[in-house]
């Protein structure tokens, strides 16, 4: 049995992609917004932000993981709301430090 699966709509990709680039610049200039964190949370943080960042830079790219749960958890709507976590635990940590 063939399933088809449907692409999600480009402006999905493209702004989850440029929300990607915004938030790695950023942190290339404020980097204490993570660096600044305790270790306990540092880690979790880092990890959030490679997953949300990293899915949000394959899906454009028309990259694909091979096994089913690596899949899922880079497609949206997982991988959305793992971006929409990380901006929103830099955008708060940002507001903290300001």
């Amino acid at each position: 049995m063939r399933v088809e699966v449907q692409d999600p709509p480009i402006w999905l990709n493209l702004g989850a992609m440029l929300v990607a680039a915004a938030l790695a610049l950023w942190l290339l200039v404020r980097p204490e917004l993570i660096s600044g964190l305790p270790m306990a949370l540092r880690l979790p943080a880092m990890a959030l932000g490679i997953w949300a960042l990293g899915a949000a830079f394959m899906q454009p790219l028309g990259l694909e993981l091979r096994r089913h749960w690596q899949r899922r958890a880079t497609s949206p709507p997982i991988s959305l709301a793992a971006l929409a976590a990380f901006t929103l635990l830099v955008v708060v940590r940002a507001l903290w430090l300001a």
